[in-house]
């Protein structure tokens, strides 16, 4: 536990640097430009220098310990499925958001050991600040003071559903479907209010981190980069990221690297999820 710890230091002044080379594109004349990838989700330079940059950095801190970036190409992942530790990691997650100019985008970094992320950061370039989990041992959020040129941190908790209060929904911005509103309107029955609050890439896991959401249900494709270092930061605070199998997300345990359908959560322990991973007929 006291090698993770270590960790923390570095990989916070790594994303510094990553997340301060985003902001020069965001703010840059042009921002708008990306091709398309096979997938056909957008690639700006911000993600590619970004992934560079980051490359680099994780290499410096254990040049044998291999790196499954979204920017990865085919040949640097042959033979990932023996990987027991490595890095997995998202250099701009929110692209969209990013060409939108909503600034909901943020640098994920997860460290998975045995197909567990045992520890994960979130990093939001335009507000410099970290989301950081270690599950097992503690959550913090830290902020950088350009003045001091230190970091300021607070520890985060999740919250608990309290009969009278609204329960608050996270979803994303840009992925509505069926499911979802079958799953809020089954809330709608059982719990009042219900709010809906949307925003891009992974600031829902934040915002449940640190007191500020009670669900995140997802039933539209993302990539285990998306949620590793998220679903890191959650459990460390307090809460859960489970599939629909009520058991903790795993990862590369498949030739694909599609994450399965899923329900963040915040109070895991409240019985209203426990009846909601029963139901079936969502």
């Amino acid at each position: 536990m006291q090698e993770l710890v270590g960790l923390v230091d570095p990989l916070l002044e790594l994303c510094r640097e990553a997340g301060a080379l985003i902001c020069r594109h965001y703010h840059a004349p042009g921002t708008s430009h990306f091709e398309f990838k096979d997938d056909q989700s957008p690639l700006t330079l911000a993600d590619t220098e970004s992934n560079a940059l980051l490359q680099l950095g994780l290499r410096a801190l254990d040049e044998q310990l291999p790196i499954l970036s979204e920017e990865s190409p085919p040949a640097a992942l042959v033979g990932r499925r023996g990987w027991r530790r490595f890095w997995l990691v998202d250099p701009l997650d929110g692209t969209r958001e990013f060409l939108a100019g909503t600034g909901e985008f943020t640098v994920n970094i997860a460290l998975i050991e045995d197909h567990r992320p045992v520890l994960g950061l979130l990093y939001l370039p335009l507000e410099q600040t970290a989301f950081v989990g270690i599950p097992g041992l503690a959550a913090h959020r830290y902020h950088y003071l350009p003045h001091s040129r230190q970091w300021e941190r607070d520890a985060l908790a999740v919250r608990r559903l309290e009969p009278g209060r609204a329960l608050a929904v996270l979803a994303s911005r840009r992925h509505r479907n069926d499911k979802l509103e079958a799953c809020l309107a089954w809330l709608r029955q059982r719990w009042e209010p219900v709010e809906r609050l949307d925003s891009g890439s992974a600031l829902k896991f934040c915002q449940l981190a640190q007191g500020a959401g009670d669900f995140y249900p997802r039933f539209s494709p993302c990539c285990e980069w998306d949620t590793a270092a998220g679903q890191a930061v959650l459990e460390a605070a307090g809460g859960a990221l489970l599939g629909m199998d009520g058991r903790p997300l795993r990862y590369n345990c498949q030739e694909s690297l599609y994450s399965p359908h899923f329900y963040a959560i915040a109070d895991a322990g409240h019985p209203l999820w426990l009846e909601l991973l029963a139901e079936r007929d969502l």
